[in-house]
């Protein structure tokens, strides 16, 4: 998208690069190297190990560091540049509330508890570097990402599209969302809004529970959605990972992007499934 809108991008690439227009970093080894950037004038920083795999603590380790540690080699190598970049768009995630059932929860709502929680509050206060050199930082509260390419949308379609798909648990659990195509445009509103820093989180102003996330795509796809995933089955497969991603409520508002005028093509679930799944055809 910035490309198309003409915008000069440099990749920052892991391993030697791969073009004149690439930088390197190996997060892992603490090494980075913004030499081949030039001039940058804003940073989107989005990686993150998966956290869709059971936790063991090697695992737990990974989405940790590769968050917290990455973030920081990052933003201490932007404040170190002699010019640097105006604004840092930069990922984090709205497990930072915590599992809080049905209460509603913005941009002013305190942390919640758990390793999710944890680690997301570690990775947003990772970017202080930048933010200490005068980097206007963005930390945007990833929902779930919906896309038939990827995520938890992609792992769903082949059950549901065989009508053996159905809610996870009892199905009341919050689940904030938003369609890629809506979040590439949060994150261009955010490189470009200067009233935006701090967290924001890119969700749709309508979450949605579990139950009607199912009930609405097999209602799409012309299937049923009748056959639940019982809690202790997602527990004894998933374990951790389970209780506080896949069975955690999150019913989150996207308070500052409103705010700050943005308008959502698809703020309901309904269209916004029959967008992705026509084009996926």
């Amino acid at each position: 998208m910035l490309d198309a809108r003409g915008h000069q991008v440099v990749k920052l690439m892991r391993g030697p690069a791969s073009s004149a227009s690439a930088a390197t970093w190996n997060p892992e080894a603490r090494q980075i190297d913004l030499g081949r950037a030039g001039n940058i004038d804003a940073v989107v920083h989005l990686a993150g190990a998966n956290i869709a795999q059971r936790w063991t603590p090697e695992v737990k380790r990974r989405i940790r560091d590769s968050r917290v540690e990455g973030t920081q080699l990052l933003s201490g190598a932007l404040a170190k540049l002699p010019t640097p970049p105006k604004v840092l768009v930069c990922a984090s995630a709205t497990g930072f509330y915590g599992n809080r059932g049905e209460e509603w929860l913005d941009e002013r709502s305190a942390p919640g508890h758990g390793f999710l929680a944890d680690t997301c509050q570690e990775w947003e206060a990772a970017a202080d570097a930048a933010r200490a050199t005068g980097i206007r930082v963005v930390h945007l509260r990833l929902g779930i990402v919906l896309t038939p390419n990827g995520g938890a949308l992609a792992k769903m379609l082949p059950s549901f599209r065989l009508g053996i798909g159905g809610r996870l648990g009892d199905g009341r659990a919050y689940w904030s969302w938003i369609v890629l195509d809506d979040l590439i445009e949060v994150i261009l509103h955010a490189l470009v809004t200067e009233s935006l820093k701090g967290p924001v989180n890119a969700v749709s102003p309508n979450p949605i529970t579990n139950s009607v996330l199912t009930e609405t795509l097999g209602h799409v796809l012309r299937r049923p959605a009748i056959l639940p995933v019982p809690r202790f089955a997602l527990e004894l497969l998933f374990g951790e990972m389970a209780r506080e991603a896949m069975l955690a409520s999150f019913r989150v508002k996207p308070s500052r992007l409103l705010e700050t005028g943005f308008q959502f093509r698809f703020p309901e679930l309904e269209p916004a499934l029959r967008h992705l799944l026509v084009r996926a055809k």
